[in-house]
Formats: structure tokens, C-alpha cells, sequence
């Protein structure tokens, strides 16, 4: 099992950065596929981004491409996503997953067994 604890939500004008972290325990983390979700008010939880165990491999939805990064540190037990140029429609909780059983990167919330709390960004028009 492991706990994921993210950091580094806030509130941020349009076109500024942020990065979020997401810190996990135990000493198994290099074997999960970990993945960043969203939530906004009143719609269903999407996916934003996952890495690959060893972190060769990364997926991002549409929307994000081009401005934000995930990456992670498998020594350091942290996955983290480099936010640039915010927009508004980003405004949302932001969950940490990861996923022991999927063989490759996942965007489908059903593969991730566990959850981080969430942090909130702001993005101000």
C-alpha cells in the first residue's frame, strides 16, 4: 500500500506556472505508474498526466500538452507536474494516483488503486 500526499496548490494569475508535488510512502514507489487527475465544480474527475515506472515514458491529455510536465524521482519517492502559461479552464483540484497493476500508462481512473487528497489550483483571469 502507499499514501500519497500532495503540495504546492494555489492561486495564480493567467499565464504564471505552478508545480504541484506529490509525495509517496513506502519503498516500493518505483513500482507504480503514477498519474495526475483534476477535478473542476460540477464535472467528473479527468485525467491530465502519467509517467511510466522508471519514467521513460509520459502521456498527457490534449488540452495540457505543451504546458505542463510530470516527472518523477524514484529515489526521492516524489512525482511532480510543472504547470506553465495557466489558464482559467485549469482551475481544479489536483489528485495524485498510482497504479500497481496496469502494465503500461494509464488515463482511466479505474487503474489507479490509490489516491492523494487533492490540492486546489486557481487560475485568475
Amino acid at each position: 500500500q502507499v499514501q500519497l500526499v500532495e503540495s504546492g496548490g494555489g492561486l495564480v494569475q493567467a499565464g504564471g506556472s505552478l508545480r504541484l508535488s506529490c509525495a509517496a510512502s513506502g519503498r516500493t514507489f518505483r513500482s507504480y505508474v503514477m498519474g495526475w487527475f483534476r477535478q473542476a465544480p460540477g464535472k467528473e474527475r479527468e485525467f491530465v498526466a502519467a509517467i511510466s515506472r522508471a519514467g521513460l515514458n509520459t502521456y498527457y491529455t490534449d488540452s495540457v500538452k505543451g504546458r505542463f510536465t510530470i516527472s518523477r524521482d524514484n529515489d526521492k519517492n516524489t512525482v511532480s507536474l510543472q504547470m506553465n502559461n495557466l489558464k482559467p479552464e485549469d482551475t481544479a483540484v489536483y489528485y495524485c494516483a498510482a497504479s500497481s497493476s496496469t502494465p503500461t500508462i494509464a488515463k482511466d481512473l479505474g487503474s489507479y488503486d490509490y489516491w492523494g487528497q487533492g490540492t486546489q489550483v486557481t487560475v485568475s483571469s
